[in-house]
């Protein structure tokens, strides 16, 4: 742990040296009355001190205030001395001296401890790691001062790369909008019209006050000032749009991958299987085992659980599926509301059974590394990794399903026995295994859904339960035995969801599309596609 802590304090010494190697017109030295001035008296004296010493670019300015956050500065008397790895060194020559006896360790409070990162920050201004930079950047946004304002205008002069420059060009204008100069005010307030974050957009309302309580006290100022905010009004819309029309999108992919494995149990093989959601919840718990057996014996590579979670899911919900139609469906065929009650039935033994193992409560599935953190679009929109994962995995289920269906044999002899059973049986074809495996595929589609869906939320004994029902209505909506249908559905029932909630909230949202599916399948019983073909029995 020491090792550790050494090897991190030695990495930020280098970075603070590379700062100051960097930084522009540092023509003046740290003496020893501007080290004092920075580590003795009341806060208000010290912040003074160190907003003067930045204005100025003291050299070794950013090496004495990392000092100081490190807690490696004490006092002397009337000497500074900086303690690295054991050893003392003069604050203001850097030669290495002998600690005094009753040297004091300097104590910062809060207030100073903010001050002196803020400053930390503005000097890594001029790091030459553009990552750097750019984090130097963001915590300017959320901490402007106009003492820093020097050094920023030295950085905006030096930094090459364009959209930190265009940065840094917004951070100078929330700072020059609160100034006292009204040319100054002017000139900023027409630069946060470019500006695209909430927060720009937080200190426009400030300005925008009345003047009594502190804001803008220039008409004309104001009146850019509306400008400006009318502007960024405009560019955060598209951005909350985009995130709806992104949720959406997120929620049907899940809606997708739920239908999918009822695709082909009820719109292929006519079972309606209450148990689908079951079937999930059985595909989220073993992705749950999964993770745990990652951790427990191989932590080393926890990240890659995912990837093996992916087939245990399917095998798990495949072979409870193939289970279930050997033992109760197979003798139900034809007699749709005999297996809807017998389903309804095997899904409460299945989730009691889950609650007996794995307790009542829900268990937690972490994401791996890779599947943490998002994209951050725009300013007001952050893409989740595990949404996009999702999204993708959903596609790559949807075009292996088709492939399957189309392209193989097994796919074959499943729309055989859909189009015509006897025919298919007088040709040879086992339709009693046929359907074992058709139900069997479903139901391993479903365990994939479940652990996709564990990647989004908690895993309990009634995951499915919430998506039986939207599933459903997707298969009907998208045409019974039609896998491009149950896409179109899947995907348009989730935006439509989405936009509603926007507009009426969760509740109404749910009951204005089941009122649209009424109405709609009222209208057109076939769904969005009809399925094609004749029967022999018809």
């Amino acid at each position: 742990m020491t090792g550790h802590w050494s090897t991190s304090l030695l990495r930020r010494w280098v970075l603070v040296a590379l700062c100051v190697l960097v930084l522009p017109t540092a023509g003046h030295a740290l003496t020893r009355e501007q080290a004092l001035a920075l580590s003795k008296g009341e806060n208000e004296e010290r912040i003074a001190a160190l907003q003067a010493s930045l204005a100025r670019g003291d050299e070794g300015l950013a090496a004495f205030v990392q000092a100081m956050l490190d807690d490696g500065v004490k006092l002397a008397g009337d000497r500074v001395f900086v303690v690295r790895d054991g050893k003392a060194v003069d604050a203001a020559t850097g030669a290495e001296a002998p600690l005094p006896e009753g040297a004091e360790d300097l104590v910062n409070s809060n207030q100073m401890r903010r001050e002196l990162e803020g400053a930390l920050a503005a000097l890594k201004l001029f790091s030459p790691d553009l990552a750097e930079r750019r984090a130097a950047i963001q915590s300017l946004k959320d901490d402007a001062d106009e003492a820093r304002l020097p050094l920023i205008e030295k950085a905006l002069a030096a930094e090459a790369d364009t959209a930190l420059k265009a940065q840094l060009s917004q951070v100078r204008a929330a700072i020059l909008v609160s100034g006292n100069d009204p040319a100054r005010r002017m000139e900023a307030a027409r630069a946060l019209a470019d500006s695209l974050t909430p927060a720009t957009k937080t200190l426009i309302l400030e300005r925008l006050k009345p003047a009594a309580e502190g804001g803008e006290p220039d008409a004309d100022i104001r009146s850019q000032l509306g400008i400006a905010l009318s502007a960024i009004d405009a560019r955060l819309a598209w951005g909350e749009r985009l995130g709806v029309l992104f949720t959406g999108l997120s929620l049907g992919s899940i809606l997708l991958l739920v239908a999918l494995g009822l695709a082909i149990t009820y719109g292929l093989m006519g079972v309606i299987n209450m148990a689908h959601g079951e079937l999930m919840m059985i595909g989220a718990y073993a992705t749950y085992l999964v993770q745990n057996l990652f951790k427990a014996f191989l932590p080393g590579w926890f990240d890659a659980y995912v990837i093996v979670a992916i087939p245990a899911s399917f095998l798990a919900a495949a072979l409870v599926g193939a289970a279930l139609e050997r033992s109760v469906i197979r003798w139900l065929y034809g007699r749709p509301l005999e297996t809807l009650l017998a389903t309804w039935g095997i899904s409460l033994v299945l989730m009691q059974g889950v609650r007996s193992i794995f307790g009542a409560q829900n268990v937690q599935v972490e994401n791996p590394a890779w599947l943490s953190g998002g994209v951050q679009a725009m300013s007001n929109l952050t893409l989740p990794f595990n949404r996009i994962a999702i999204i993708v995995f959903a596609l790559l289920v949807l075009g292996g399903v088709a492939a399957l269906i189309a392209r193989t044999r097994l796919g074959l002899f499943v729309r055989g026995v859909t189009q015509n059973r006897r025919m298919a049986a007088c040709m040879g074809v086992n339709t009693a295994r046929v359907d074992t495996y058709a139900f069997a595929l479903g139901s391993g589609i479903a365990g994939l859904a479940g652990c996709a869906l564990s990647q989004v939320g908690n895993v309990g004994p009634d995951l499915g339960q919430g998506y039986i029902v939207d599933s459903f209505m997707v298969v009907v909506l998208g045409g019974v035995g039609q896998l491009a249908g149950t896409v179109y559905a899947a995907l348009g029932l989730g935006v439509l969801n989405k936009l509603l909630e926007g507009w009426q909230g969760a509740v109404l949202a749910k009951i204005m599309v089941l009122v649209f599916i009424v109405i709609f399948i009222q209208k057109r019983p076939q769904g969005i596609f009809a399925m094609k073909g004749r029967s022999a029995e018809a």
